[in-house]
């Protein structure tokens, strides 16, 4: 590791005082700040000259000067090599790619930060702040949750970027439990893993912006045991998009789990539903655009795992194409005022099937939809409905449909991952939250959403640029304050007290009467003119006002508002729907409270009201947890391919506060290290100078912050005595605090190489004491073994020695008791002569005696021949007969030991008799001649050796040998 990476190491263990990404800037030259007489124009033209080294900033707190056009080179570098994620001091930015990068997730990648002693030494990733999350939980005593905070527009990636997160936790967390089975383990991380398809496809859409956009809010806990270890999840949501069911905003798409069931259903589902091929459906838009998250399987799938049986799964999904059956119910006006709306007639096969889908009379469900119940006192009154009333009581059913259907989903994952509050103590949070958005036409909607993102952002401000500013003060430096934007303001103008938006908008909706636009647009004249953030054009035809946040101004049309922040629920519809034969449905709306709808008819809570209240019970949950920053940005508004457009980075660095937060981390003394800290890995400096006998370090356990902080300075004194004497220059590279020291990376550089040469001296005097201590152990090694070998191999030889006498006395004596039992062998054939006397010898032709041989070729009867003093027989010729004779066990014996006879196969067939008859024979065609042996016992000549070169070979090529 070079010197280089040892100082982004350090930076990165003791930022801020905990563990943390690296931060501090590099500066070209040795003085940490530049003179007042340089120009900026001329630093910023210096920095971005060298463009082949713009991509090596993988921490942008690194880049001088810092502008929004360093800022956005050095990024605009890194995406051009494709390299996606940078750090940016506390912050970490990600770049969206638009296209897959699968080896960059991949579970190798994983494995290798989560097994690295120091991730930061790695490249930045999101894997290093899931890291870090995770390490925060396990190396305090007492773990603090933390919580992982991804925002940005939409289409930025932040959706994608929470998916790698929960795969990274569900992997590192459950990869090593001990306590529980693995069956087990791989049941949670299988649940949490497959809640997000679910909640994917019931809450994001395609929109113009990003083809899988979160139009809803979650929070997602990762529930941890005392070992860290993954025991089960929790999902929060806030503010579905449910309008979108009903009203999809132009080339937009309706919710994905429509469209899944529309390309990924069989023929038998297709009819279930009643969705024949080709069939059009109003509110699916867009159908023929295919996207990846157009897969049915993969939600089936996912709802398996988490324990939705077929039956519940069938009800679900009946319920969804019911909901497509209502779009295409259109009514037409009566002729007469009094009397209701009649539903279109090639609208009536629509209302039917969508009746039957939701098991509910189709009668009824028309008259809800055409006819409004009032209560005068204790009696009903039925008024017909306009043909625009049908219209909103329609979208209004399918709205309130879909909506407790998603939130009876969330309840269902929850109770399924949702560990017991005993098994589980600390959590990591993941924020996936809609960006923030600025379309054409915005509606209540896009201002709630852009609420929660000024909130986040006030609580990023909140906790990294105003805390970081006010520790300089609260540790005694003289600090000039870096200019930031805080959108409090704002935030006083769309939550605050007593008069805001959200005030006058309630107000509004609680007014039994109908909202008027204009009315409205009027009031928020006369109670908000006084606040810089609201603004009006009174040019406009269309009642609207404008408010200027902190990532730009969006205009916001009134029309309709009013009547949406209400979200009015018509009561006849819930009792129809509490009557449906669809046991799902009807157990989600008679679970349904009540107590929200007062006897008016009117809603207590409005939506601004609930999404207001659940989204300050979320930030506190942020504040009590210890945050993570990840910005994504969108790198072009297409959403193409490696495609970086400055203009549309440079707008999102600057709304998400990016070039003041590097700003400020770079500015002034971007490292912090509390003292302790600080004398644990320096004092080796002050101990290996030239004034050790002056430098003196008490216990590290001594809590004085007097004794630590003249300690720092012993250091700092050795390391540059020049700083101790000029106090203007070491304010600029140093300043010793209450409890911290605060750095520049000029200072910081200095005290690592100085840190370095001392443990180079220290490394080079230990490994000459170890090459010494070696050489010494290796001589003393050679004597040892030249003395074991000198001694094993006498101890050999003598062995071996030994050895040969037994060996050559065993020979010897096997030797002569071998020749002594052959001569006895002899002897005794000799001896049993007179055996033969007895028998009847046939009369042998003299030939044959005179010469001792006889041709048998002529012979057509097998002969006997027998020989003295053993009958013996050797063929030449495989086509003989020969007969042998022997007499007694002993000879029998020898003659079957002695016998070998050429192994030709399928040429000759031996036999021997004599077990029966006392004779041992062996037959053949006769063929060729026939040699005996008379004269001698053949055993005499047993110890000769044969030729070689003869074809019969062992015992009977002695016997041929001799008689030759």
């Amino acid at each position: 590791m070079n010197s280089a990476e040892d100082r982004r190491n350090i930076g990165a263990g003791y930022r801020n005082g905990r563990g943390g990404a690296a931060t501090g800037s590099v500066n070209k030259d040795c003085s940490p700040h530049p003179s007042l007489s340089d120009s900026l124009e001329g630093e910023i033209r210096a920095f971005l000259t060298d463009e082949d080294e713009l991509h090596t900033y993988d921490d942008l707190t690194k880049v001088n000067p810092v502008t929004p056009t360093t800022v956005l080179k050095c990024l605009q570098a890194r995406y051009r090599v494709k390299v996606f994620y940078t750090h940016a001091g506390c912050t970490l930015v990600a770049l969206n790619p638009f296209q897959p990068i699968p080896h960059l997730y991949s579970l190798d990648v994983m494995k290798q930060y989560h097994c690295a002693p120091q991730p930061q030494e790695f490249k930045p990733h999101i894997f290093i702040v899931a890291e870090e999350a995770y390490r925060n939980v396990q190396g305090q005593l007492q773990p603090v949750n933390q919580s992982l905070v991804v925002s940005g527009e939409s289409g930025a990636g932040k959706t994608w970027t929470s998916r790698c997160l929960m795969k990274y936790y569900a992997t590192v967390a459950a990869s090593s439990s001990v306590v529980k089975s693995q069956d087990t383990v791989e049941k949670i991380e299988r649940r949490v893993l497959d809640s997000n398809p679910i909640m994917e496809a019931f809450g994001n859409a395609c929109t113009l912006r990003n083809n899988n956009s979160s139009r809803f809010g979650k929070y997602i806990q990762l529930q941890l045991d005392r070992c860290q270890l993954l025991v089960g999840a929790s999902v929060q949501t806030y503010l579905l998009e449910k309008t979108r069911v009903a009203d999809q905003p132009t080339n937009e798409r309706n919710f994905h789990v429509f469209y899944q069931m529309m390309k990924g259903a069989t023929d038998e589902q297709r009819k279930e539903w009643k969705m024949p091929l080709g069939q059009h459906f109003v509110w699916l838009p867009k159908a023929e655009k295919t996207i990846e998250e157009d897969c049915f399987l993969d939600t089936v799938e996912a709802l398996d795992h988490l324990g939705i049986n077929e039956e519940r799964q069938r009800q679900i999904f009946r319920i969804l194409a019911g909901l497509l059956q209502l779009g295409n119910v259109y009514f037409s006006p009566p002729m007469n005022e009094s009397q209701p709306c009649d539903v279109e007639e090639h609208s009536k096969v629509f209302l039917q099937r969508a009746a039957e889908l939701l098991c509910v009379p189709a009668e009824e469900l028309q008259q809800c939809f055409r006819v409004r119940t009032l209560q005068a006192g204790k009696q009903s009154v039925l008024k017909p409905c306009s043909q625009a009333d049908c219209g909103m009581r329609r979208d209004c059913l399918a709205k309130v449909i879909y909506a407790q259907l998603f939130e009876w989903l969330v309840t269902f994952i929850n109770n399924s991952i949702c560990a017991d509050k005993s098994t589980w103590c600390n959590f990591i949070g993941v924020l996936d939250v809609y960006g923030f958005e600025c379309f054409h036409i915005n509606n209540l909607e896009q201002l709630c959403i852009n609420y929660a993102n000024e909130k986040l952002q006030q609580h990023f401000v909140a906790h990294y640029l105003r805390a970081q500013q006010e520790e300089y003060v609260s540790e005694g430096l003289q600090w000039s304050f870096v200019k930031y934007q805080d959108n409090q303001s704002c935030l006083d103008l769309i939550e605050g007290s007593p008069v805001s938006v959200f005030s006058l908008l309630n107000e509004a909706s609680r007014l039994n009467r109908a909202s008027d636009a204009n009315t409205f647009r009027a009031r928020l004249e006369k109670e908000l003119r006084e606040n810089i953030n609201i603004s009006w054009d009174k040019f406009s035809m269309v009642p609207h006002f404008t408010v200027a946040h902190y990532a730009g101004k969006v205009d916001y049309h009134i029309e309709g508002m009013v009547e949406k922040n209400k979200d009015p629920v018509p009561p006849e519809l819930i009792s129809l729907l509490e009557k449906s034969e669809n046991s799902l449905l009807h157990q989600i709306f008679s679970e349904k409270e009540t107590d929200n709808v007062t006897s008016k008819g009117l809603s207590k809570v409005t939506v601004v009201s609930k999404f207001k209240n659940s989204l300050e019970s979320l930030m506190k949950i942020l504040h009590t947890t210890t945050p993570h920053y990840t910005r994504c940005i969108k790198p072009n508004p297409d959403c193409k391919p490696l495609t970086f457009k400055k203009e549309e980075v440079i707008m999102q660095l600057e709304a998400c506060g990016i070039v003041e937060t590097i700003h400020i981390s770079a500015a002034g003394f971007p490292i912090r290290i509390p003292f302790r800290s600080f004398i644990q890995r320096y004092r080796l400096i002050a101990k290996h100078s030239r004034l050790k006998s002056q430098s003196h370090f008490s216990d590290l356990e001594a809590d004085s912050s007097d004794i630590h902080q003249q300690q720092v300075e012993q250091v700092l004194e050795v390391v540059s005595p020049s700083l101790c004497v000029d106090c203007e220059k070491r304010s600029l590279w140093v300043h010793c605090g209450k409890t911290k020291v605060f750095l520049t990376q000029s200072m910081l550089d200095l005290l690592e190489d100085q840190r370095k040469k001392i443990l180079s001296q220290c490394a080079f005097t230990i490994q000459c004491c170890w090459l010494r201590y070696q050489r010494r152990i290796r001589h003393a090694r050679w004597n040892s073994a030249t003395l074991i070998q000198a001694v094993v191999r006498s101890w050999l030889v003598r062995r071996q020695v030994h050895r040969w006498h037994r060996a050559a006395t065993v020979i010897q004596n096997t030797w002569r008791r071998w020749r002594d039992l052959l001569k006895s062998l002899a002897e005794a054939e000799l001896d049993d002569a007179e055996d033969f006397a007895e028998e009847e010898v046939l009369a042998l032709n003299p030939a044959i005696s005179e010469v001792g041989s006889v041709q048998l070729s002529t012979i057509q009867e097998p002969v006997t021949v027998r020989g003295w003093p053993m009958g013996l027989a050797l063929a030449s010729a495989p086509s003989i007969t020969v007969s042998l004779t022997a007499t007694g066990f002993q000879k029998m014996m020898s003659l079957m030991a002695s016998l070998n006879l050429p192994a030709r196969r399928g040429e000759y067939k031996a036999e021997t008799n004599q077990y029966t008859q006392g004779i041992a024979s062996i037959r053949a065609q006769p063929k060729g001649s026939v040699k005996l042996h008379f004269r001698r016992s053949p055993l005499l000549y047993a110890d000769r050796k044969p030729e070689l070169k003869t074809d019969v070979t062992g015992f009977n090529e002695i016997l041929l040998e001799k008689t030759e």
